[in-house]
Formats: structure tokens, sequence, C-alpha cells
């Protein structure tokens, strides 16, 4: 996707974002990575976890209540009526970074979960790939939506071979906003998050996504965090071959 102003902003992100907000979408994060690893719990929780670390400021933008102050504390969504978070996938943090500034990016999103997640990225984009605010000239009766709007990108045969990889995957995620929080439409629209994986498996919607990545494509996830970590450790990338 060649531009980040398709459609209009929504003022109402920079309203609810804050310094604040962005300190405790990090802990979040770095407090589930630390007790999966310290308390050596399966590496799969990373993604399968029904919990999380909230304090007051990112409790208020998940939906989720009585969560009082500052301190950080293990909420468990099991038996809460907000059944949308847990694990790496679902943490503003990351919904975050893989957005642009007014919008979400199906394309980031898709490509994040390829490179970081499965270990399978997609080819560099060619060269001459029409901007995405062309497809909306085909749309005259209605403003599209994002999976729209990709649908018809995917259409020209420069775009076809990496977006059919990465748009399926991103679009389950389409429920989060530019900053995580939950949404049920966009663009006056119920949101579809359904989807397929490059190797067949279908999915609904992004839990049924965590399920596929830690049950039949887990060895996918197993490969790539050990290589992840492997990177970390010697402080370069992995290089298959024998060095002298």
């Amino acid at each position: 996707v060649c531009s980040s102003d398709l459609g209009t902003p929504d003022l109402r992100l920079f309203i609810d974002f804050d310094d604040n907000l962005r300190q405790s979408m990090r802990r979040e994060t770095e407090l589930l990575c630390e007790t999966v690893f310290r308390e050596d719990r399966p590496v799969t929780e990373l993604i399968s976890a029904d919990y999380t670390f909230l304090d007051e400021r990112l409790a208020r933008h998940y939906g989720v209540p009585h969560v009082f102050g500052s301190h950080f504390r293990r909420v468990s969504f099991a038996d809460q009526p907000v059944r949308q978070r847990g694990g790496l996938l679902r943490q503003s943090s990351i919904l975050t970074v893989t957005s642009y500034a007014t919008r979400t990016s199906p394309v980031i999103r898709g490509k994040w979960i390829l490179d970081n997640i499965l270990g399978t990225p997609a080819p560099p984009a060619p060269g001459g790939v029409p901007a995405l605010e062309q497809a909306e000239k085909d749309f005259k009766d209605h403003s599209p939506t994002l999976r729209e709007l990709l649908a018809v990108h995917r259409e020209k045969p420069l775009c076809f071979s990496c977006h059919n990889r990465m748009d399926p995957i991103g679009l389950a995620f389409e429920n989060f906003n530019a900053l995580g929080g939950w949404r049920d439409t966009e663009a006056r629209q119920a949101i579809d998050a359904s989807g397929e994986l490059a190797s067949g498996e279908r999915f609904g919607d992004v839990r049924a996504l965590k399920q596929l990545i830690t049950g039949p494509r887990r060895a996918d996830f197993y490969r790539c965090i050990v290589e992840k970590m492997m990177t970390y450790a010697l402080g370069r990338g992995m290089v298959w071959g024998r060095y002298r």
C-alpha cells in the first residue's frame, strides 16, 4: 500500500492517545513475555494466553471494568465479558505499530504475522504497484471497507502474489482500530474478520486464527521464534551454511 491517507482520518484516535497509554501498551507486552519465559510456560502461550496485564489506563482503553490505579495486575479473560483480548496478537502495542496513524493496515498487520510469527515472509513488492486509493474509483454507491478495496487491489497481477498471502491474515484484525481499540463496524458495515492462510486453512475471526497458529501451524511458530531468539543471542541474522 503506497499511502497512509486512505479514507477520512478518525480524529478520536488522536484524542484517546497519550503518553500514559503508550507506556501502558508497552508494559503489557513486556509483562506477558516476562511471565512466559520466567515461569517456563509453553511458548505458544505468547499467542494463546487468555489473560494479560493491565493498569487502569489500559483497562479503560480495552473496556475492561474494575481495574483501578497505575499498578499492573494480571487479569484473566476466562470469566470476563470482554473476550477479545489475550496473547500478543491482540495487544494494542502490536496492533498500533502495525497500523497507520489514522487507520488500520491489514497489509502491514498481515506482513508482521508472516515475518514474526509464522516465519514465512512475503516476497518484496515489485516496482510499479498501483496505489490502493485507485481501487476507490470502482465504488460509486457507497464508501468501501478496506476488505473491499484490497479485494479489488488483488485483482491486479502485480499485487496478487504478495497480497494474497498478507491480506487475509491482516483482515482478521479489522475489529481492532489503529490503536487496538475494539470496533464492530467499518464504513457503516459490519466487519468481516474471516480469511484463509496460504496453506489453505480457513478461519472465521482472530480467535480462530490464533488457534490455527498454536495448533496446525505451531511448527512454523516454533521455528520462527527460535530463529528470532538465536538472532538476538548471536547479534546477527541466521544464515544457512558453514562458517570458516
